[in-house]
């Protein structure tokens, strides 16, 4: 006899049980329901993807993360998120969709990543992006935040933070103290919570000098309630003007109203997520925000669960003006946001969240046959689906405890039980699996009641 294979799963993937799964899909759904209320349209995506298109400006660490598909002839990796296969579906399908196009997508990606607790190189991702030609409002930065908040309420969560920063405010003033190391500076920024305020100084410091990474600390260390950021900011702003603005000088100009521009973003954010809705509880500007992947170029977030930030963010997206210029001329930018639900349902579960999860009253039913009643078991089936119910007949010759068991672990509520001596009669035996009391009821009567939960 062969040798049995034990059956294991890869590190890095999750399967859930039918319990999870269930909550998982209604979580799912929500949050779908949510965004196409909104006006966002679905979309799907191929999860193979030629490599020069996934890889075209990515680099580092992202594509270390791809998973390659071995084949002489062609070139091909499993897809990394889905913003960038998004981009390349919006330029094939110009001319079939309309502008600005707001778009919803489920789906599973793949990273190779170092295995870590609740990190996974298969996952879930739900993504929103706006994109539109020319020109897209900052309005849209605050729109998709704002649906990802009310995303987080229709499955009833509610301590979550958008941590938001804008690219411009950082590159603007690299550029503006002349740095020439500006990835190796973001680098080292995005380790901050990792690795703690002095370590990251030092490195700062060694990678620019003392006196310009002390300009860094600075803006890194300004902290303070929503207005009170902004404020901190504009003031910030105007210290640099005084030292390193001069009107002559073309690049400490240009680079100076990048940061202001970055700033005024920001504000613009802000003042938007209010009117939205987005209460200041759930947003806070954090400036150490880097964001990893490379076509980031204005607003950014990241969503942390408040009291649980150990875990990361759940939730990440931001501005990207030029991602489509990979595959055409045209400018086109878009603005973006993606929830990791198998990380979400991850924290959720380690958390305690869902022990308190409700999945929408429902009434369920299992039809029992005992003898040969089979025949009109399915036709009992047959009516409850046809109006609405959610339903379904045991089709096994068991004893009516096992049963009556099946319907117990599978928190079905009623159990409509018809047997010989019931059919004869023109009866039906309505069994409640929450309290335990049962009434034998005319099968016409019955069916012909409209609520069908009579007990």
């Amino acid at each position: 006899m062969k040798n049995k294979i034990k059956p294991s799963l890869l590190s890095g993937f999750m399967e859930l049980c039918p319990k999870e799964q269930l909550i998982f899909n209604d979580m799912v759904g929500r949050m779908i329901k949510v965004y196409e209320q909104n006006g966002c349209m679905p979309m799907d995506t191929p999860i193979i993807e030629k490599e020069e298109i996934l890889l075209a400006k990515s680099a580092g660490e992202t594509e270390k993360q791809v998973y390659r598909i071995a084949n002489e002839k062609r070139k091909q990796a499993l897809r990394f998120d889905l913003t960038v296969p998004f981009a390349r579906y919006v330029v094939q399908n110009m001319n079939e969709l309309t502008f600005p196009f707001k778009r919803y997508q489920f789906g599973k990606v793949y990273r190779g990543e170092r295995n870590q607790k609740g990190r996974y190189r298969e996952f879930y991702q739900l993504d929103i992006d706006v994109v539109n030609p020319t020109k897209l409002a900052i309005a849209n930065d605050a729109f998709v935040i704002s649906l990802a908040a009310q995303a987080f309420q229709s499955i009833g969560l509610e301590n979550y933070v958008f941590q938001m920063s804008n690219r411009k405010i950082l590159s603007g003033l690299l550029e503006l103290l002349g740095v020439e190391r500006q990835q190796e500076v973001m680098v080292a920024i995005d380790k901050y919570d990792k690795i703690g305020r002095e370590s990251c100084e030092q490195e700062i410091e060694i990678l620019i000098g003392k006196s310009k990474s002390g300009y860094i600390e600075e803006l890194l260390q300004i902290s303070g309630e929503l207005e009170e950021m902004l404020q901190k900011l504009r003031v910030f702003s105007e210290k640099l003007k005084g030292q390193f603005y001069t009107p002559d000088s073309q690049p400490e100009v240009t680079s100076y109203l990048k940061m202001l521009e970055g700033i005024a973003e920001l504000e613009e954010v802000v003042k938007t997520l209010k009117w939205l809705g987005v209460e200041d509880k759930n947003v806070k500007i954090e400036l150490k925000i880097i964001r990893g992947l490379d076509y980031y170029t204005g607003t950014i977030f990241e969503t942390i669960i408040k009291g649980n930030e150990g875990y990361g963010s759940i939730c990440s997206g931001g501005r990207y003006d030029d991602l489509v210029a990979l595959y055409t001329d045209l400018k086109m930018p878009g603005v973006g946001i993606s929830i990791g639900m198998t990380r979400l349902f991850f924290v959720l579960k380690e958390i305690g969240f869902l022990e308190n999860y409700r999945l929408p009253d429902e009434s369920s039913y299992l039809i029992i046959s005992l003898g040969n009643t089979l025949k009109e078991c399915i036709a009992v089936n047959q009516f409850l689906q046809r109006k609405g119910i959610r339903s379904e007949v045991y089709f096994n010759q068991d004893s009516l405890r096992k049963q009556l068991k099946y319907a117990d672990a599978k928190a079905i509520e009623k159990v409509v039980i018809i047997g010989e001596d019931e059919l004869k009669q023109g009866k039906l035996v309505i069994k409640d699996m929450n309290t335990g009391n049962q009434i034998k009821v005319d099968k016409e009567e019955w069916l012909a009641d409209k609520s069908c939960h009579s007990l």
